[in-house]
């Protein structure tokens, strides 16, 4: 064995001391208030020290109980849960609307997990298309127009509906309320996956109509991973949050344990703690999205300057996390000595880290918090790097 590998020096971060740009890091990253309790509660299920009634989340010492509330108030919601992250609380959900099977509706720009919860949960899928290059929007009424398909081939109803309210690949923000507002036309409860905008943006769950708002502590919540957040309305709360059936077994399964949440659920540690430390902060900093799409319609404007860069997706950009077009920078990569990698290691030598390596024709970059003094140190590092390779800047 060569424990010498496992050093703090050599664990330490390729993106140690760099502005870090990572498509699903950006609005992870700790607060201060975090940082500070970091080690205080570092100590694996630290808070089950302090657990005396069987289910972490019921403790008022820290006070998870009121985390509970306050976030349930932040998304205008009923009540909320704690997950092993945002694909768990999915699976919360769709697990309690299996029993005799069914079909679940959702975006063709969902994330992996979304589908992966439906299959487990043994659901039909049925995707709703987007309009295609370059913009691939997701349409309100392609909602209504696939619910009548499922309607007519199976002869009822989807028995839910998921919409991604920011996706994962190009950053667009779907309307929400059109989509809920067709979803309560229909009777079909409506998870809204907001994985990538409550937290970091306004998300106001009964606005939506949505019967759930699922969410992501650790992409958007400034939280250690892993750990989602699973708001729902009061109407849904017994289904998902049914309680354990086994008799005769109480001396192992307590009856008041959450089936859904495997009991209680593995974030009850730092995960919890570490958002609960930020949830001021975050609860302050969602009234200043405006000034975040700013500053990302600022990056995109000066990102197409450099001739052969677009963004894609819908224009103009309404999130932070966005996807361009590169093809300039694979045709450099080609003859370069360091191939595709080229690109991501002159990021990192001019103090710019999370792009994923290897990738040149297109890119994903997160601006969320940056200063305008580093969005633009970003840009420059692109702009210098794209002239000493020979391509043209428009300035």
């Amino acid at each position: 064995m060569k424990l010498d590998r496992y050093t703090p020096e050599n664990l330490r971060r390729p993106s140690h001391g760099l502005i870090n740009i990572h498509p699903i890091q950006r609005g992870g990253i700790l607060t201060r208030e975090a940082r500070e309790v970091l080690l205080e509660w570092a100590d694996g299920y630290s808070v089950c020290d302090v657990c005396v009634k069987g289910r972490v989340d019921l403790l008022k010492t820290p006070p998870i109980e009121n985390l509970k509330h306050d976030v349930a108030e932040f998304l205008n919601m009923d009540e909320v849960r704690f997950s092993a992250g945002a694909r768990h609380a999915m699976f919360a959900i769709m697990r309690a609307f299996s029993e005799n099977g069914g079909t679940i509706v959702l975006d063709s720009l969902a994330h992996y997990t979304s589908y992966i919860a439906a299959e487990l949960s043994g659901l039909n899928i049925v995707e709703v298309p987007s309009t295609g290059y370059p913009e691939y929007d997701i349409l309100p009424e392609s909602y209504a127009q696939t619910f009548e398909r499922v309607r007519e081939e199976t002869g009822s109803n989807p028995v839910l509906a998921l919409l991604t309210h920011v996706d994962y690949r190009y950053g667009n923000v779907a309307d929400a309320v059109a989509v809920g507002k067709i979803c309560e036309e229909y009777g079909i409860p409506f998870i809204l996956n907001a994985a990538y905008s409550a937290g970091v943006m306004p998300v106001d769950g009964k606005r939506c109509k949505a019967a759930f708002v699922v969410g992501s502590g650790h992409k958007s919540w400034a939280a250690t991973a892993p750990i989602g957040v699973l708001a729902m309305a009061e109407e849904f709360m017994g289904s998902v949050l049914s309680t354990s059936k086994i008799k005769d077994m109480t001396e192992k399964v307590s009856p008041q344990k959450e089936l859904g949440l495997f009991g209680c659920s593995p974030v009850y540690g730092l995960p919890v703690i570490t958002l609960m430390a930020s949830f001021p902060a975050v609860v302050e900093r969602v009234k200043h999205w405006d000034d975040e799409v700013r500053k990302s319609r600022y990056f995109v404007k000066e990102m197409e300057k450099i001739m052969g860069l677009r963004q894609i997706g819908r224009r103009p950009t309404e999130h932070t996390l966005n996807a361009i077009e590169t093809p300039p920078f694979y045709e450099v990569s080609k003859t370069h000595k360091k191939k595709g990698y080229f690109l991501y290691k002159a990021l990192k030598n001019k103090g710019v880290a999370g792009l994923q390596p290897g990738l040149t024709k297109s890119i994903k970059v997160n601006t969320y918090g940056l200063t305008d003094e580093e969005t633009e140190k970003v840009v420059q590092a692109f702009k210098e790097i794209a002239r000493e390779n020979g391509l043209e800047v428009d300035d």
